[in-house]
C-alpha cells in the first residue's frame, strides 16, 4: 500500500512544503503575530464581522487566506476613505483660499473706490448730512439778527413780511447752491483712515 503523501513537513519547529490550497487555521496569537496588532484589536475586528472565525476539531479558528484577504480588504477600503478625506479637505482648503483672494480683491476694490471718491461709507455720508443740517441751522439761527432791524423799520405788517420773505428764498437759495466738497470727502477718508491704521497698530502692539 502507497504510503499517503503528508500535508507539510515540519522541521526544527518551522512548516516547509504544502500542498496547494491546504486550509492553514490559525489561532488569535497567531494572527497578533502576522499583523502586527494586539489580541484587543484582533477580537474588535473580529466582533464587528471584519475577521471570522470558523469551528474546527481544535476550537474556534482564523482560516488563514480568508483572514489575510479581509485584512487586507480592510486596510485598502481604509485607505480608500482616508484618501475621499484628504481630496475633500484639499478641496475645502482651495474653495475657502478662492473666496479669501475674492474677497480680499473686493475689498481692495472697494478700498480703491472710496479713497477717488466714488463711494461713501455710511457714516462718511452720515458726516456730510451732518453737515449740511448744521449749514441750515446757522441759516435759520442768523435770520433774527439779519432781520431785527428791517422788520422793525418795516411801515407796515406787510412790508414786514416782504421782509422775511426775501430773506428766507435768499437763504434757501443759497442752500440751493450747497455743493458736495470732494476734496473735504477725500480729507475726511484719509483721516479716518489714518485712525483706523493707528488704532490697529495699538491693538498689535497690546496683542
Amino acid at each position: 500500500m502507497a504510503k499517503e503523501k503528508a500535508i507539510a513537513e515540519i522541521k526544527e519547529g518551522a512548516v516547509y512544503v504544502m500542498q496547494a490550497g491546504t486550509p492553514v487555521y490559525l489561532k488569535t496569537a497567531d494572527v497578533c503575530r502576522m499583523t502586527g496588532k494586539s489580541n484587543q484589536w484582533i477580537g474588535q475586528l473580529t466582533n464587528q464581522g471584519i475577521l471570522t472565525k470558523k469551528q474546527t476539531p481544535h476550537g474556534a479558528l482564523y482560516e488563514l487566506t480568508e483572514t489575510m484577504r479581509a485584512y487586507i480588504e480592510m486596510l485598502d477600503a481604509r485607505a480608500e476613505e482616508r484618501d475621499d478625506k484628504e481630496q475633500k479637505t484639499e478641496a475645502t482648503r482651495r474653495e475657502a483660499e478662492a473666496a479669501f483672494k475674492k474677497a480680499k480683491a473686493t475689498v481692495a476694490t472697494l478700498d480703491a473706490q472710496e479713497r477717488l471718491g466714488k463711494m461713501h461709507r455710511s457714516e462718511d455720508v452720515a458726516a456730510m448730512t451732518e453737515d449740511l443740517i448744521y449749514t441750515i441751522r446757522s441759516g435759520l439761527l442768523a435770520l433774527p439778527g439779519r432781520l431785527a432791524v428791517d422788520v422793525m423799520s418795516a411801515k407796515d405788517s406787510a412790508e414786514a413780511s416782504d421782509i422775511i420773505e426775501r430773506e428766507i428764498y435768499k437763504l434757501m437759495n443759497e442752500l440751493a447752491n450747497y455743493k458736495y466738497d470732494a476734496a473735504k470727502y477725500q480729507e475726511r477718508v484719509r483721516e479716518r483712515l489714518n485712525l483706523e491704521a493707528a488704532d490697529f497698530a495699538d491693538d498689535d502692539e497690546e496683542g
